[in-house]
Parts: C-alpha cells; structure tokens; sequence
C-alpha cells in the first residue's frame, strides 16, 4: 500500500474535492482519496494496478493537475 499527498492549486471548492475523490476513487487499486479545501491537498492510499503515473495522468485530465509530491 502506497500513500502519496499532492499540492493541486486548482481546488476552490466542495465541488473541487468531491470530483477528485470521485474520478481518483474510479481507479482500480485505490484504495481512498482525501481532497481538502484549505490546504489544496489531495491525500491518495493505493496498490496496483494503480500508479502515481496514472493517478497524476487523471488528475490533469480533469483540470485538476499535481503541482507537486508532498509525501511519499
């Protein structure tokens, strides 16, 4: 089991995080998604088939792209 938090600058709102840890959820080895408001942190707990590759690839298509890996 992997857990990674990302810096994503482009969460404003419960919108924001409700669409990342539904869309990142979908993806088949994650295991949970945590996206916060007031930090523009997004929290992921994985296994494969799941990647850090495929998950930061989801992240940008839907306009919410990985500014940065904050912990491995």
């Amino acid at each position: 089991m992997i857990t990674v938090t990302y810096s994503i600058p482009a969460i404003h709102c419960g919108h924001c995080t409700h669409t990342i840890e539904m869309e990142v959820g979908e993806l088949q080895g994650v295991q949970s998604v945590k996206a916060e408001i007031d930090t523009k942190k997004v929290t992921i707990t994985f296994d494969a088939p799941a990647s850090e590759e495929k998950i930061k690839s989801l992240l940008a298509e839907i306009n919410y792209p990985a500014e940065g890996l904050l912990t491995l």
